[in-house]
C-alpha cells in the first residue's frame, strides 16, 4: 500500500515539476502575474497562439486541509490533507481540423492524501455522511476522467456528447466552491449508492441536449453502470466487462434573468436498470437481519433531484458582484439506498469590499437523512447478535440524520489561484446521535497553472 502511495506523490511531484518548467520557459512578466489566468503565464504568447489555433491546455490543482477542532467521534486533534491534480486539453476542431461545431476533451486527475472525516469526525464502524475534504476519495491513483467529442446540429439547436465522462459534468450540475462534500458538486452522485459516479470516475456514456430556447432545454443520457471502474488500478479501464446496467439520466435546464440577474434551475430524473439490493427485506420480505437469508433483490433503482441558483442582487450596480442564493434537494428510491433524501441552501456574496472586489463569503446548512429501513436493519442485527452497549465493537451504530454547516471565505489572491479558509460544523456525524457534534477547520486551495 506504501508502494502505490509513493508512486502517485511521484507522479504529482512530477506535475508539478512540469509546471515549473513551464514557468522558467515563461517571460518573466507574464509568469506569476496577478493578471494572468494562468500561474505560468502565457508561455511567452504561446498559449494564446495555441488557443487561436484550437488547444487549451488545462492544468489545476485543489489542496484541502482539515483539522478536528472540537468533538467528533474521536477528539486526539490532527490535520489532514488531500489534493488533486488534473492534466487535460480541450480542444476546438473546427480550428484544428475545420469540422464545424465539434469539441473534444481530454483529462488525467491524479487525487492523493487523507480526510479528516473517515476516523476522527465519524465513527469508523458508520463514517459520515458527507465529507469535510471534498477533493478526497476514489484512490490514490491517476484517472481518465474525460475523454469525449461533441458536435452541434441544426443550428446549434441539437447538442450530441459522447465518450467517456460523469453525469455530473451535464447533469445536476453545481459549482464546488466550498470545501465540504454537501455543498459541492452534483448531489445525487453523493447520495445514488453505487450507480452515480462523479468526478474524477468517467463512464461511456452519451448526452443528448436539445436547446428549446435561449433560456431553455431539455437534454437526456445513458450512462454504463460498471463497479469495476472504481477499483484501484483501473483508473483506464474502457471496456465494458464489468457492467450491470445503465444510469439513464434525464433533465430541464430553465436559465431566466430576474431583475438582469442570471439564475438557472434544473430539474430531473434518474433510473437505474441494474439490480439493486434492498437495504431491509430477504428474498421472502421478511427481515434479512433476522433470518439471515439474502436480501430481496429489485430490478431497477430512481431517483428526482432540484437545483437552483440566483443572484439576487448586484453591488453598486455591478453585476459581478452581489448576493448569490443556492438550493439542492434530491429523492432516492426508498427501497435500495442508503440515503433516502438530501436538502441543502447556500448564500454567497461575491465582491462583499471594495478593496477586495474579487473575494467572496459563503454560508451554507445541509440536511443529509438516512432511510429508516436503514436504520431498522440495524436495529434488528443488534438485537440478532444480542448486543445493546454502542461501545461494543459488534454493535452496528444506528443512523439517522446527519447535518452540516459550513462558513467560508474565498480570498482571490490572483487570477490563478483563490485561497478559501473555511469553518464546518457537524451535527450528528455519520447520522450517529452518539457521537459529538465537530468543529472542523479548513483551508481549500484552488490554482490554475
Amino acid at each position: 500500500m506504501k508502494k502505490k502511495h509513493v508512486n502517485a506523490r511521484l507522479i504529482c511531484q512530477v506535475s508539478a515539476a512540469a509546471a515549473l518548467v513551464l514557468a522558467g520557459n515563461a517571460m518573466a512578466a507574464d509568469a506569476f502575474s496577478s493578471d494572468s489566468k494562468w500561474m505560468t503565464g502565457d508561455w511567452g504568447g504561446e498559449r494564446t497562439k495555441l488557443i487561436e489555433q484550437g488547444i487549451d491546455i488545462k492544468a489545476d490543482y485543489v489542496g484541502e486541509m482539515g483539522a478536528n477542532l472540537h468533538g467528533g467521534y474521536d477528539d486526539d486533534k490532527t490535520g489532514r490533507y488531500s489534493d488533486q491534480f488534473g492534466l487535460g486539453v480541450a480542444l476546438d476542431l473546427q480550428k484544428l481540423w475545420g469540422w464545424d461545431n465539434t469539441q473534444a476533451k481530454i483529462q488525467l486527475t491524479n487525487r492523493n492524501g487523507y480526510n479528516i472525516s473517515n476516523d476522527r469526525v465519524g465513527d469508523p464502524r458508520a463514517g459520515t455522511l458527507s465529507s469535510s475534504q471534498e477533493v478526497y476519495g476514489r484512490g490514490h491513483m491517476v484517472r481518465l476522467t474525460q475523454l469525449w467529442i461533441q458536435h452541434q446540429f441544426f443550428d446549434n439547436k441539437l447538442d450530441v456528447k459522447a465518450g467517456y465522462f460523469g453525469e455530473g459534468e451535464d447533469f445536476n450540475t453545481f459549482p464546488c466552491d466550498f470545501q465540504n462534500l454537501a455543498f459541492c458538486g452534483s448531489q445525487v452522485g453523493n447520495w445514488a449508492t453505487n450507480i452515480w459516479y462523479n468526478w474524477p470516475v468517467s463512464q461511456a456514456a452519451i448526452r443528448v441536449k436539445y436547446n428549446i430556447n435561449d433560456e431553455l432545454y431539455a437534454q437526456i443520457g445513458a450512462y454504463n453502470q460498471n463497479p469495476s471502474q472504481l477499483e484501484h488500478g483501473n483508473g483506464f479501464k474502457l471496456s465494458g466487462s464489468g457492467t450491470k446496467g445503465t444510469v439513464l439520466p434525464v433533465e430541464l435546464v430553465w436559465s431566466p434573468k430576474v431583475n438582469s440577474l442570471p439564475g438557472e434551475y434544473r430539474i430531473g430524473y434518474y433510473k437505474s436498470t441494474a439490480d439493486a439490493d434492498d437495504v431491509r427485506e430477504d428474498v421472502n420480505g421478511f427481515d434479512a437481519a433476522t433470518t439471515g437469508d439474502e436480501y430481496k433483490s429489485h430490478s431497477s433503482k430512481h431517483g428526482y433531484w432540484f437545483v437552483a441558483q440566483q443572484q439576487l442582487t448586484s453591488h453598486n450596480g455591478d453585476a459581478t458582484r452581489g448576493l448569490n442564493i443556492a438550493a439542492n434537494a434530491t429523492f432516492h428510491d426508498k427501497d435500495t439506498n442508503f440515503i433516502d433524501n438530501y436538502q441543502s441552501v447556500m448564500f454567497v456574496y461575491k465582491g462583499p469590499f471594495d478593496a477586495r472586489p474579487k473575494d467572496d463569503i459563503g454560508i451554507g446548512a445541509a440536511r443529509i437523512h438516512v432511510n429508516k429501513d436503514v436504520k431498522r436493519n440495524a436495529e434488528l442485527l443488534n438485537a440478532s447478535n444480542g448486543v445493546s452497549d454502542y461501545d461494543n465493537a459488534a454493535f452496528s451504530p444506528i443512523r439517522e440524520t446527519e447535518y452540516n454547516y459550513e462558513l467560508n471565505y474565498g480570498f482571490h489572491v490572483t487570477n490563478w489561484l483563490t485561497v478559501r479558509p473555511n469553518l464546518q460544523y457537524i451535527t450528528h456525524p455519520g447520522g450517529v446521535d452518539e457521537v459529538d457534534n465537530a468543529l472542523v477547520a479548513g483551508l481549500k486551495i484552488q490554482s490554475t497553472f
